[in-house]
């Protein structure tokens, strides 16, 4: 299984990631390998590792120029489509390119023109080349729930300002559009709760499961069965 998230900080991506992560442990098996991180949600500036930076850190990677940061963008985005991890049966990529193509000329000092939406479209031509069962799915959340989220929960270091909300929101839905990947689907989060989310997803995405991901279903409920 092979996803791309997308939406709007705020909109409960890595919430959702974290959530698929455990029903598909459950219904398709544990992550191969044992342990791996089964998403990635490393890729806004500057909360780009699966371990927090340091205050130190975090303000040597902001003080680099935007060309610099867009040379290790890019390696960013290009290690983990040619990593290993792209070889296994499930990688859930959180923002991802589209991300970037979104907040690096809002936020970042590049990309603008079209440009970074043009090397989205490359880098996705290379992912379907891959895994050319890859599904795209957008969180659509109302300005009101972000602004409202925001308010509640701030993230210690978010990159969404309340008044880039709108653009930031149409944004994703162009990228969305845009988007070469041949099978994907929206989610709305404004009125719900993260279980419900989870429950939309996983029947919506059933119609998109390989043949190999539907053999695994089976083997995981043999091999439950016989274990009870």
């Amino acid at each position: 299984m092979k996803l791309v998230i997308i939406g709007s900080e705020y909109s409960g991506c890595t919430s959702l990631a974290k959530g698929i992560e455990k029903w598909a442990s459950g219904v398709l098996g544990p992550p191969i390998p044992q342990g791996a991180p089964a998403f990635h949600d490393h890729f806004k500036i500057p909360e780009i590792g699966h371990e927090e930076l340091t205050d130190k850190e975090h303000k040597e990677f902001l003080a680099l120029s935007p060309n610099l940061k867009e040379m290790f963008q890019r390696f960013m985005v290009k290690y983990h489509i040619n990593s290993t991890l792209y070889m296994y049966p499930d990688h859930i990529m959180v923002g991802f390119h589209i991300e970037e193509a979104v907040y690096a000329p809002l936020y970042y000092g590049y990309g603008g023109n079209g440009a970074r939406s043009n090397w989205a479209r490359s880098v996705e031509r290379e992912m379907i080349e891959k895994a050319p069962e890859t599904v795209l799915i957008l969180l659509t959340t109302s300005t009101e729930a972000i602004r409202e989220r925001m308010g509640k929960s701030p993230h210690r270091r978010g990159i969404l300002k309340k008044e880039d909300i709108v653009r930031v929101t149409n944004r994703f839905k162009e990228e969305y559009e845009s988007s070469l990947f041949l099978y994907k689907f929206t989610l709305d989060t404004t009125n719900t709760t993260p279980e419900k989310t989870l429950e939309d997803f996983t029947n919506q995405i059933q119609p998109h499961f390989t043949d190999s991901d539907r053999m695994r279903v089976l083997t995981r409920k043999a091999l439950l069965t016989h274990e009870n």
